[in-house]
């Protein structure tokens, strides 16, 4: 079968052989990646590392590869918002799985293994602030991998129309999805020490979180019923921006992810930690030690 040919258009490459938002180059990339939404988390991420191979910024996107205790990791800003998510994985992708001479699709699949460490919002008791939530489901808000096609065989069908169908969603909104944590990573990065449960991925961190400062919310009740939904022993533990086109682009693409967060707010108590960068570290080491 003739393989695809990916115009300059489809796949931009800088001229020095990178990629085009990452900057990166097909050898820069490991296998196992970490990807974090602030960049200076990156070196943070990377201060635990026996040493440093290649580093790389352009615009939010910050890159180091290393070695942590014998492991090749590289350590990826993303930014904040699925969005941007879209752009790392795509790129990261092509880096892995596209001959950048010929502009094809390689014959083997190159499998990536994406661990996201993010801070998020927490909605149920059992998530205060500091507790570690690993996604076993993402809901995404965003919309985004409605513009994929596999959308639906991707997609857990009937959680999402439970979810519609329980918190009375608007149709206005755009149609939510509802994507899968790689089993076997879950396990091993989650094990014993982490809540498990369902992220929300907003579009935003004040409406569609349900924040109000100026604006009137078009549905003020939205989180209280999120609050309440549950289907199959699962309750939605807290909001991201992040979580869902991370899994849901990774499971089209056939590459493992997952997403770990550590709470900084907790949206039933109305608290919250903007102090929490001297303590996420504690998570990171796990992840690292795990991934």
């Amino acid at each position: 079968m003739e393989k695809n040919l990916f115009a300059p258009s489809e796949l931009i490459i800088n001229k020095d052989g990178s990629i085009f938002h990452l900057h990166l180059k097909p050898k820069n990339l490991a296998d196992k990646i970490i990807l974090v939404g602030d960049p200076g988390r990156v070196a943070l991420v990377a201060s635990h590392f026996e040493d440093i191979e290649c580093e790389v910024a352009n615009r939010e996107f910050r890159t180091i590869t290393g070695r942590y205790r014998g492991k090749r990791i590289t350590v990826q800003s993303t930014g904040i918002g699925c969005d941007n998510v879209d752009i790392v994985v795509n790129e990261m992708d092509a880096l892995a799985n596209i001959d950048f001479e010929t502009r094809q699709e390689k014959d083997e699949l190159r499998q990536l293994t994406f661990v996201r460490i993010g801070t998020c919002g927490g909605l149920q008791p059992n998530t205060p602030i500091g507790t570690y939530v690993a996604s076993v489901k993402s809901i995404g808000f965003d919309g985004l991998l409605n513009f994929y096609g596999g959308r639906n065989e991707m997609s857990d069908l009937d959680f999402e129309e439970q979810f519609k169908k329980q918190v009375e969603w608007e149709p206005q909104l755009g149609n939510p999805y509802v994507a899968n944590a790689d089993p076997g990573l879950l396990d091993r990065i989650a094990s014993d020490d982490m809540v498990r449960g369902v992220t929300i991925a907003c579009g935003g961190f004040f409406g569609p979180q349900g924040r109000r400062l100026r604006l009137p919310l078009a549905d003020p009740d939205l989180n209280s019923k999120i609050e309440k939904f549950s289907y199959q022993g699962l309750r939605i533990t807290n909001f991201e921006m992040e979580s869902s086109a991370l899994a849901g682009l990774s499971n089209l693409m056939g590459h493992k992810a997952m997403t770990c967060c550590m709470v900084i707010a907790n949206r039933l108590a109305g608290e919250a930690n903007a102090n929490y960068k001297n303590t996420i570290d504690g998570l990171i080491e796990r992840v690292l030690e795990r991934i």
